[in-house]
């Protein structure tokens, strides 16, 4: 190797070290942020829903009444459900944490977090998501909804985290998949029965608070 070939080798060498300390300060700061957070609820869904669908609607009413009842919510900070979430319990006097992810696309930070936290790192949002978290609730979204669903089942299923309630509002919109971990995973052994009971599917936003209040003494 010449010369010039080993300066670029080293150089990027000390450039993969400094991201290590890149990471732990965005640890830092997201942790000292949400230590001020109690109670918290984790409120996942698409960022294409619209103000005028039924779902906006019902994440901000499920919002609103969480903050009422004493919890926080906790966002990915962006548009659609999020936005609604964050508005719900922003106007209701609750704390409204937005979770914001750098993107190239879609993710821009909604008005309505009255805690605000901006990341480069999916990560160590996930993380977070998780640690500061009493509860999760999955609206109809994506490919990032269903990362989020998933992580979750899976740290509870593996005994990583304790068993916090995983609520699935929307049971039009998850039959598919309920039927599909029921008839094909369940089915061929690949979960067992116990695993279906991770989770709950809920419509009405009066009763995932009742539903979380069962769990989470505050």
């Amino acid at each position: 190797m010449d010369e010039r070939s080993q300066f670029v080798v080293d150089a990027l060498s000390i450039e993969e070290s400094w991201r290590i300390f890149r990471i732990m300060a965005e640890f830092v700061e997201a942790i000292e942020t949400l230590s001020k957070v109690k109670h918290a609820v984790s409120i996942f869904g698409s960022a294409r829903t619209q103000p005028d669908d039924p779902y906006y609607q019902k994440a901000e009413i499920l919002a609103r009444l969480l903050a009422e009842n004493g919890f926080g919510v906790i966002t990915g900070g962006g548009p659609g459900i999020m936005e609604a979430a964050n508005k719900g319990s922003a106007e209701a006097g609750g704390q409204s944490v937005g979770m914001n992810i750098r993107l190239p696309l879609e993710q821009k930070p909604n008005p309505y977090a009255n805690i605000s936290i901006d990341y480069k790192y999916f990560f160590i949002r996930k993380v977070m998501f998780v640690k500061y978290a009493m509860a999760y609730v999955i609206m109809p979204g994506g490919f990032g909804t269903m990362d989020e669903l998933f992580e979750a089942i899976t740290l509870i299923q593996t005994k990583r985290i304790k068993c916090f309630p995983v609520i699935l509002m929307g049971s039009e919109y998850w039959k598919g998949l309920f039927d599909w971990l029921k008839k094909t995973m369940l089915r061929d052994n690949k979960i067992s029965p116990a695993d279906m009971e991770l989770f709950q599917i809920i419509d009405d936003p009066a009763e995932v608070v009742k539903h979380i209040q069962k769990y989470v003494i505050l």
